[in-house]
């Protein structure tokens, strides 16, 4: 940074130097410039005048000469210069220091000023950033510490180009940071240094079955079936491997993986419910979806008295545990006692499908005027919570009123 100022501040004296010395130049020492040209000119006009009459060129010397001595003083103004004021030399300073401002502010829109200066408070900030990451007890970092992070780990690759960790680490980052070209560049790097590394090779088919390009995903999919040949029961390819046929709608072979999967995940962890919801959200993409809820609803008593003529029947499945329904039906008021189906078709979120519960709540509410939000005194009916093996029927009987 110091030596580009220096050369910039030079290369400003010397413009500021030539302006100076250009606009103080007199008037008599341009005529006085002329005239040494004038007489070096007659001199060397002589010289050949002389080599042309010995080789025999020129008969009359007497005239050329008589010419060019005419021609001399026809150079020569009648008048001497009048001397021109500058106004002193402190004119010159508005010139100078606009070249400068101008010098200046070029060099802060082209010269890359400022970005070198980020670069440099990022380098600083790195070994404390570095630091940070590698301690499990510090403060995790944020996104924009990880940005810093990663814009210094590519300073440092570029004084340590054949370090096999931090390339890896930085592809990390750019999964994390969902920055996907830097991701595929650095894992790139780091196999081109270690090429029979299984986790570089895993961690780059991640980044492949993430990409949106269809190539990418068939160049996961053929480095993966490579690899399950090394390691046929390795989890976390297996689990790639049926996220990458999912993503081509091959739902088929995709649930075949996942089931494969099934049996070495603990029931119950958060890994196994997963892989079961991507199964029936599979099954359900692929049309092979069979799991179904039969409901029948009826009324009380007293419900039957005070049901509205133009309500609605708002029916909600949860899982018993989330508020949050996992199946929403809404029908018109008829008769009673009456039966429906629900199955994936009636999810609220493709993430959370009707077939992947393990146990249900129902709750079916009539609206008096349509609305979807329940009102005072809407009548409603509530189940308990009960296990679900993915073809079950369930009876709801209206016979309170909200609060």
């Amino acid at each position: 940074m110091g030596h580009l100022w220096l050369v910039l501040l030079l290369l400003l004296g010397a413009a500021s130097l030539w302006i100076a010395t250009a606009l103080c130049r007199k008037p008599q020492d341009y005529a006085q410039l002329r005239d040494q040209l004038n007489t070096l000119f007659y001199r060397q006009r002589l010289r050949e005048i002389d080599e042309d009459e010995e080789q025999g060129v020129v008969t009359e010397k007497t005239e050329l000469i008589t010419a060019l001595q005419h021609s001399l003083l026809s150079d020569i103004p009648d008048h001497a210069p009048k001397a021109v004021k500058l106004g002193g030399r402190w004119v010159l300073l508005p010139v100078i220091l606009v070249l400068i401002a101008v010098s200046v502010a070029m060099y802060l829109k082209t010269g890359g000023i400022l970005q070198q200066m980020e670069l440099s408070q990022v380098q600083q900030d790195y070994p404390q950033l570095r630091a940070r990451l590698m301690d499990p007890n510090a403060e995790h970092l944020t996104m924009g510490e990880l940005q810093q992070f990663a814009l210094g780990l590519r300073a440092t690759l570029q004084d340590e180009p054949n370090n096999v960790e931090d390339w890896a680490m930085l592809g990390r980052l750019g999964m994390v940071l969902n920055n996907s070209q830097l991701a595929s560049q650095s894992f790139q790097r780091a196999l081109h240094l270690a090429p029979n590394d299984a986790n570089l090779k895993t961690d780059y088919a991640e980044v492949l079955v993430r990409s949106p390009d269809p190539q990418d995903n068939r160049q996961a999919q053929l480095l993966l079936q490579d690899m399950r040949v090394k390691y046929p029961q390795d989890t976390r390819l297996l689990t790639l491997l049926a996220a990458d046929l999912y993503a081509q709608q091959k739902y088929s072979e995709a649930i075949r993986y996942w089931q494969q999967l099934l049996p070495s995940l603990a029931i119950g962890s958060p890994q196994r419910e997963a892989i079961e919801k991507g199964i029936e959200q599979a099954k359900t993409n692929a049309g092979l979806q069979t799991s179904q809820l039969m409901l029948t609803i009826d009324l009380s008593t007293s419900a039957k008295r005070m049901l509205p003529e133009n309500g609605v029947l708002y029916i909600s499945v949860t899982d018993g545990v989330s508020p949050l329904p996992v199946a929403v039906k809404r029908v018109p008021l008829s008769h009673f006692p009456l039966n429906l189906v629900l199955d994936d078709s009636n999810a609220m979120v493709p993430e959370r499908l009707l077939s992947a519960q393990h146990q249900l709540q129902v709750r079916a509410r009539i609206s008096r005027d349509g609305s979807a939000k329940p009102q005072k005194d809407d009548w409603f009916g509530l189940s308990s919570v009960t296990q679900f093996s993915g073809n079950q029927s369930l009876s709801v009987i209206i016979d309170q009123q909200e609060p």
